[in-house]
């Protein structure tokens, strides 16, 4: 019979032996395949999403957009790799606020981490079919939700089978990702397609510059999100902590390195792919950006479009695959702390298939509802996962603040050589960043969404604390201090 033992606002349970057993990871994962994870969780972002800001904010808005957001993500790594070497927990961001503001926000860090990636994924889907539905209805029309199904099917069921058939799917589909990419970059330029005043056919606003800032300031306020799309989701390799080889190692550099490739393929694409085709008014709108551009250099045809289709779904598979496998990660640290009910986080092989499989079927009926209400499903869904990310990065970098204040003594073999300064200009800018989700009017549905989950999130929390287990890595860190 376990006993509790009362901490606060909340109570923890001891539990035995065999229940951290039964819900064991393992360690495998190198510096190459933590940038394969970290590099393919993003690179979706070249392949969609991005190019809507355009529109709201012309190509230079989004240019300076995306550079604000480069900087706080720069910030915000250096930040995670030194906690993730600090507390190397599969908890990842719900880790380090819980050590730093306590149970309560450490769990809503967590919640927001799982939106963000749960919602990403079911973007994600949405758009690979877009790119899929047109080859497939040449054989045989098939509704849209059967095509959403297989792909979570497919992907999820990679994740269940290993760790390391994952991260190694994950790998080979990063390097085709970035071929396709750079294929698309190469053809652009050595065949004359780009063309730069393409770039600046944005309508501009009554008293605006076309060249410049064709919606003006609040443009580029307005493509805030879009900015961020282009690296949204990096933050994914400190839930892979506990299946890392040498951590104090593997984790900067896996970290560092990504964020770095990132940087260098976001500008080729804003550059490259806005300035083809119909320009940024005609990329701006699209669904499939990239298969836009693509057609602009290859021309229109069923050979064309059948490559295409192929090489864009792998090249946005990465990302699904990764995030699929960062939130089974994240809901099962959550779940084996007691947040959320505890068979959740039961493993099998070391997967958290359970996790995994929750997981799936929220972002599945995510997609279903959102596309049921919403002429635009990925843009709706995409700054649902912006916001909730934007809470979570607020968090875990005054979690940075805090534990160099207060918890001086923490062991940290990888100090950020940003220090304190990095971490209060990336919260400045996330910050900046949440304002700007919260001003513009196209975002209220998104928004609401969130607000709406992290009403429920905290009433299930006051049902839920009473039952959170001390032995849990994440909360036996914090319990030490």
């Amino acid at each position: 019979m376990s006993r509790k033992n009362i901490k606060g606002i909340v109570n923890y349970e001891i539990v035995t032996e065999n229940y951290l057993r039964r819900r064991q990871l393992k360690v495998g994962a190198g510096s190459l395949w933590l940038w394969g994870l970290g590099v393919g969780a993003v690179i979706s972002g070249d392949f969609y999403g991005w190019n809507y800001g355009l529109i709201a904010g012309g190509f230079w808005g989004l240019a300076i957009a995306t550079f604000l957001m480069a900087i706080m993500y720069i910030c915000m790594v250096y930040c995670l790799a030194e906690l993730s070497v600090a507390l190397p927990h599969a908890g990842g961001f719900y880790s380090f606020t819980r050590n730093a503001f306590g149970p309560f926000w450490g769990y809503i860090c967590g919640v927001s981490v799982a939106v963000e990636y749960v919602f990403a994924t079911a973007a994600i889907v949405y758009s690979m079919s877009n790119y899929l539905k047109p080859l497939i209805d040449n054989f045989f029309p098939v509704p849209s939700y059967l095509i959403w199904l297989i792909i979570y099917a497919i992907f999820v069921s990679i994740c269940i089978q290993s760790m390391e058939l994952s991260l190694y799917v994950s790998f080979w589909l990063t390097l085709v990702a970035i071929m396709v990419l750079g294929i698309f970059y190469v053809s652009m330029l050595a065949a004359g397609v780009f063309q730069l005043e393409l770039l600046f056919n944005v309508p501009a606003d009554p008293g605006q510059s076309a060249t410049w800032l064709p919606k003006g300031w609040l443009g580029v306020f307005a493509a805030i999100p879009y900015g961020i799309w282009f690296y949204l989701a990096i933050e994914v390799l400190p839930v892979a902590s506990e299946e890392t080889q040498d951590v104090p190692k593997n984790m900067p550099r896996g970290l560092i390195s990504a964020m770095f490739t990132l940087i260098v393929l976001s500008v080729l694409t804003l550059v490259l792919n806005s300035g083809i085709g119909g320009g940024a008014v005609a990329i701006g709108t699209s669904s499939v950006p990239l298969s836009q551009g693509l057609e602009a250099y290859f021309g229109k045809g069923a050979t064309n479009n059948t490559i295409t289709a192929i090489a864009l779904s792998l090249s946005l598979g990465v990302s699904l695959l990764t995030l699929i496998y960062s939130y089974g990660r994240i809901l099962f640290a959550l779940s084996r702390t007691g947040y959320i009910p505890r068979s959740i986080s039961v493993t099998k092989n070391n997967t958290p298939y359970r996790a995994l499989i929750l997981g799936t079927v929220v972002g599945f009926i995510c997609v279903i509802l959102v596309d049921a209400g919403s002429d635009a499903v990925d843009a709706v869904i995409l700054n649902m996962s912006v916001l909730a990310a934007l809470i979570s990065y607020i968090l875990v970098m005054l979690s940075y603040i805090k534990l160099k204040l207060s918890r001086p003594d923490l062991p940290r073999l990888y100090e950020s050589p940003l220090g304190m300064t990095g971490a209060t200009i990336g919260t400045t800018l996330a910050i900046f960043a949440l304002i700007a989700c919260l001003s513009v009017p196209a975002y209220q549905v998104g928004i609401w969404g969130v607000v709406v989950v992290m009403v429920l999130a905290t009433l299930y929390f006051l049902s839920r604390k009473n039952r959170l287990v001390a032995q849990a890595p994440e909360e036996a860190a914090a319990l030490k201090k």
